[in-house]
C-alpha cells in the first residue's frame, strides 16, 4: 500500500497550496450574445464554469472564457489553425484548466491536498 501524502511536510508539493471546492455553488453567467453558439459550445460553457476551477474566475474572466470557448467550437468543427491551438492551449493552461496551469497557479482539488 502506498504511503500516504503529509502536506504539512516541508517538502511537500501541496504545501501552501489553494484548495478549490469540488462543488462552489457559484452561478453560471449567461454565454456572451456576440453570436449564435452551438450546443456542443453551451455544454462546454455550463462545465468550465461549474468546474472547480471556476470557483477563482469572475465577471471578468467571462470575456476570456469565451474567446477559448471560439477557439474550442473551431477545434470541434475542424476549422482551427495552429494559432487558435496554440492560443486555446495558452488559455486552458492560464485559466488553471490543465495540470501544468493548476500547478502554476498554486491550484489542488479539494481532497488531493
Amino acid at each position: 500500500m502506498p504511503k500516504m501524502r503529509n502536506p504539512n511536510s516541508p517538502h511537500s508539493r501541496y504545501k501552501g497550496l489553494d484548495v478549490l471546492p469540488n462543488d462552489h455553488g457559484l452561478p453560471v453567467p449567461d454565454l456572451p450574445s456576440a453570436r449564435e453558439w452551438s450546443e456542443a459550445e453551451r455544454e462546454q460553457w455550463q462545465q468550465w464554469w461549474n468546474c472547480p476551477q471556476s470557483a477563482r474566475w469572475d465577471e471578468s474572466y467571462v470575456p476570456t472564457v469565451a474567446v477559448m470557448l471560439t477557439y474550442y467550437g473551431k477545434i470541434l468543427d475542424g476549422t482551427a489553425t495552429r494559432d487558435h491551438l496554440t492560443e486555446y492551449r495558452q488559455l486552458a493552461t492560464s485559466l488553471g484548466l490543465t495540470a501544468d496551469g493548476m500547478k502554476r497557479l498554486g491550484w489542488a482539488f479539494e481532497g488531493d491536498e
